[in-house]
């Protein structure tokens, strides 16, 4: 189970699987072998089935009858960006709670955390839950024989809709949350991070991150409150991938969701989504335009850590997507053959690695840059990364670059959808953020036909160089002046 409880993540961890990720897939021998690769994504795409189940909710759902299990990803909108002021990591605790343990509900006992461990683990259900800045996520994993299926779907069930948020629990997450934020404000990676998500999202729930205050300031109470506004019918979609028919994938999706949307009538429950004692956003205010900043840390580490970001793009800008694909592929996110690791790294020797990347969100994501160096290099490699993206900004890509990016992104490709866990995260992030049901199909055509001037056009108006911010870890702050 991994919950960004214990520091602020950078958050792009849960995209490594997705088909637009960054990092340079494994060389493949020739051309016919990446022809047969996307053909047969192709043909798995086209096999995604689309529906409503009865509260509702949009699932998207592929059969994989090659083994006997059922993959399942619940989506909800209730990432961190929906933490109240001053409870930062509430979104994070509802998660980590639902778990531990189930509350009573009509004819269904209330059942302790360990039993309920014990008696998913006899039936070799795996589950997990994770908070990004825009979702909570939840995943299943089960065998596909009746059996199991349906108790399986009982867990899920009341995993979603009757979690207890015992108070001796949440005092012990609690405890945990606080030792591990403690522990991780200790580390050069996470002060970093922190403080670029802050500069950059000064205003938005974006920047603001968990502190031990917020933590102390979380309650049981808060935290059922939390569940009861955001993990609702509505805020949800499901991904389905798995040996299943339509009807059975429709008849389990139905199942799950059943007590949720009985819970969501009850009064008691309506009454904890409304309480009016804490600061819920209704809406979320705009990401403001980037601002320049320079921020240096101090911290006895014997490397400097430095990062530099911007917010740029959503991911509802659609037209922008495949040209920043291949553009950061070549920039910085397609290993040792991207301009960033041959200026860098291997002309200087400044760092061991150094890599870009972009996250759309659901608002204006960022672009980031890393890399960590020698502490009395630093100035110097910061130096290089500047001048490197104020050239590719201006220029743009060579053709050979171009054309190399798009090779290796195109025969990767079919490697990123080659398990149903991959495929699964693909179909969550379609659902979640409402892609059209033939992004798969249409992925390798898109990023075929970028051109040049297409990545110009989108450097110059998405990267403003000169207003990014600039953090470093690990060099000593400048000194006062008298």
């Amino acid at each position: 189970m991994k919950i960004n409880l214990s520091g602020w993540a950078l958050g792009w961890a849960w995209l490594t699987l997705a088909p637009w990720v960054w990092a340079a897939p494994p060389a493949l021998a020739d051309i016919k072998t990446i022809d047969v690769g996307i053909t047969a994504v192709e043909k798995t795409a086209q096999r995604i089935e689309q529906f409503r189940s009865a509260q509702g909710v949009e699932v998207l759902f592929v059969a994989a009858r090659d083994i006997p299990m059922v993959d399942l990803a619940i989506e909800i909108d209730a990432g961190s960006r929906w933490d109240p002021k001053g409870l930062e990591g509430l979104a994070g605790f509802a998660a980590s709670l639902s778990a531990k343990g189930l509350r009573a509900v009509e004819d269904r006992p209330a059942i302790a955390e360990e039993e309920m461990g014990r008696a998913m683990a006899a039936l070799a259900i795996q589950r997990s839950e994770s908070v990004s800045q825009d979702r909570t996520s939840i995943r299943y994993r089960f065998l596909s024989e009746a059996s199991v299926r349906q108790k399986a779907v009982v867990w899920a069930g009341r995993h979603l809709s009757e979690p207890a948020f015992d108070q001796q629990i949440f005092e012990r997450e609690r405890s945990r949350a606080v030792s591990g934020l403690k522990e991780s404000l200790t580390r050069p990676q996470t002060l970093a991070t922190r403080a670029l998500w802050s500069a950059m999202y000064a205003d938005h729930p974006y920047g603001r991150q968990p502190n031990e205050a917020a933590y102390q300031a979380i309650t049981a109470e808060h935290v059922a409150s939390f569940h009861a506004r955001f993990w609702r019918p509505e805020r949800i979609s499901i991904s389905l991938v798995g040996d299943l028919s339509l009807s059975q994938a429709k008849a389990l999706v139905d199942a799950v969701l059943e007590p949720l949307g009985a819970r969501v009538q009850s009064q008691a429950h309506q009454a904890l989504a409304i309480r009016t004692d804490i600061a819920w956003l209704a809406v979320l205010p705009p990401v403001a335009p980037a601002t320049a900043a320079e921020i240096r840390l101090p911290h006895p580490a014997n490397q400097s850590h430095i990062w530099l970001g911007l917010p740029m793009m959503s991911r509802a800008d659609r037209q922008d997507f495949f040209p920043m694909t291949v553009a950061n592929h070549i920039l910085g996110g397609g290993g040792f053959t991207a301009r960033l690791t041959q200026e860098v790294r291997e002309k200087r020797g400044l760092s061991y690695s150094v890599f870009s990347t972009f996250q759309p969100l659901a608002q204006t994501g960022p672009f980031f840059i890393g890399l960590q160096t020698q502490r009395d290099r630093a100035t110097e490699a910061l130096s290089v990364v500047q001048s490197v993206l104020n050239t590719f900004v201006r220029d743009g890509p060579t053709q050979d670059e171009l054309e190399a990016a798009k090779k290796n992104l195109l025969g990767g490709f079919a490697l990123r959808l080659d398990s149903n866990r991959k495929l699964l995260d693909n179909l969550a992030q379609m659902a979640f953020y409402r892609l059209p049901i033939d992004y798969l199909d249409q992925w390798t055509d898109r990023i075929a036909a970028v051109n040049q001037e297409d990545i110009r056009d989108a450097l110059t108006r998405r990267l403003a160089v000169d207003q990014m911010t600039v953090v470093m870890v690990g060099e000593p702050a400048p000194a006062a002046r008298p």
